[in-house]
């Protein structure tokens, strides 16, 4: 966080992005905080509040923007890196469903569910509304754990995805990943994790 000070100083002063810093380690932490809470934060006002949001959004997009409109989808981690960021400024988990044509290729991402910190409630007709609209032939599941940051799949999970796969299967529509988003931890080098690579697509 401190060294992103010199960007946040010039919006709004150096008193208030050391209250800034003070209050958030990280800018993650800070995207995730509404426009009232960054706001209580001493010299900063109303519109200094949203200059913050709105530059941490841009941020953000431009990031995406890396990966070009319609990025190529065939891997965990190119999912992992086109919907990381997206992804950060939620507290309770929520569901994203990536629409892919035949050469898997994004068609769009569609927000599906938005759950507790830790729990989400998926209808198979919500997942593949978008799917069948989009006329896609294949999607990809993708959703944050950051509440408690760990990524290994749930049997909730795990549950949900092979009823979804078998809604898919009866649908033509293939469902080629479950990518789970979260943070790096002692047993879990990498920030996510894919239930086809953990074999949960094949038992």
């Amino acid at each position: 966080m401190k060294q992103n000070l010199e960007i946040i100083t010039q919006i709004i002063g150096d008193r208030a992005a050391s209250g800034l810093a003070a209050k958030y380690t990280s800018l993650t932490e800070l995207l995730r905080a509404d426009i009232a809470e960054i706001q209580s934060i001493q010299g900063v006002s109303a519109l200094k509040a949203k200059q913050i949001k709105a530059a941490l959004t841009l941020a953000t997009s431009l990031s995406r923007e890396v990966l070009g409109d319609t990025p190529t989808l065939d891997q965990p981690d190119r999912v992992a890196d086109y919907l990381r960021e997206q992804v950060r400024p939620y507290s309770t988990e929520t569901l994203f469903v990536l629409l892919l044509n035949t050469r898997r290729k994004l068609i769009r991402c569609v927000q599906v569910a938005t759950g507790t910190l830790d729990t989400i409630l998926v209808h198979s007709r919500e997942v593949f509304r978008a799917a069948i609209a989009a006329n896609a032939s294949a999607i990809i599941l993708c959703h944050n754990h950051n509440g408690s940051g760990n990524p290994s799949p749930s049997e909730a999970d795990i549950k949900v995805t092979r009823d979804l796969v078998r809604a898919g299967q009866l649908l033509k529509i293939e469902v080629l990943d479950h990518v789970i988003l979260g943070a790096k931890m002692d047993n879990q080098p990498k920030d996510y994790s894919s239930l086809r690579e953990l074999g949960y697509f094949y038992s």
